[in-house]
Parts: structure tokens; sequence; C-alpha cells
């Protein structure tokens, strides 16, 4: 799973930096919080990411230098998906405008020492 490492709202940036790692489950400009689970890696491991980074702004212009960003949309869960989907040390968490994934236990530090 991609798991959340920060607080705040979702960038087009750091979506774009991380798509390639796996399937995102949130967009820009939505609200995640540490533990939260933003996307499916590929691989079969957890991966920590920032999907809150926004692009560092300078002064310094160039031509040609930005990029387009084409963002895949994030896939949503019904809630009988998102039952099928967790895994042991994951919840759904159901609010009245979303559906979410999030690790049982929140932080890194406490992930580490519950063993999970």
């Amino acid at each position: 799973m991609l798991i959340s490492i920060n607080m705040g709202k979702v960038t087009g940036y750091s979506c774009f930096g991380i798509q390639d790692r796996g399937t995102l489950f949130v967009g820009p400009t939505d609200e995640v919080y540490e533990g939260q689970v933003v996307g499916e890696n590929s691989r079969d491991n957890d991966l920590i990411v920032n999907v809150t980074k926004p692009k560092q702004l300078t002064n310094v212009r160039a031509s040609g230098s930005d990029e387009h960003i084409i963002l895949t949309p994030p896939r949503k869960f019904t809630l009988e998906q998102a039952i099928d989907f967790i895994q042991d040390d994951e919840l759904v968490e159901v609010t009245p405008h979303n559906i979410r994934l999030r690790k049982r236990y929140l932080t890194e530090a406490e992930r580490k020492k519950k063993g999970g």
C-alpha cells in the first residue's frame, strides 16, 4: 500500500511523481492524514509517500522547463469494495462524504512497535 506520511491537501505535483508506483485512491485537493492509505503499491510492500509535497517555486523561468502533468483519475471504492480490499492491519473509515482506508496504527513508529 501507499501510505501518507503528512497531513494536508494532496497536490497534483506529488501525485504525478507517485502515480508510476501504483494506483492512487486520492486526487489533488483531497485532505489526507498520516497513516491514511492513499494508493495501492505495484509491489507487495507498504511504501510511505508524501502526497502533500508542493512544487518548489523559483524566480528562474525557462521556456519548456515546466511539463504538463497528466494524472490518472483516482480509484474510488464503494463500502463493499473497501471491505474486500483491506488487509488485516487496515481499517475502513466511513464518513458522510468519504470512504477512506487507513492503517490500524496511524504513525510509522506505532506500526513498527506493534509489528505491523
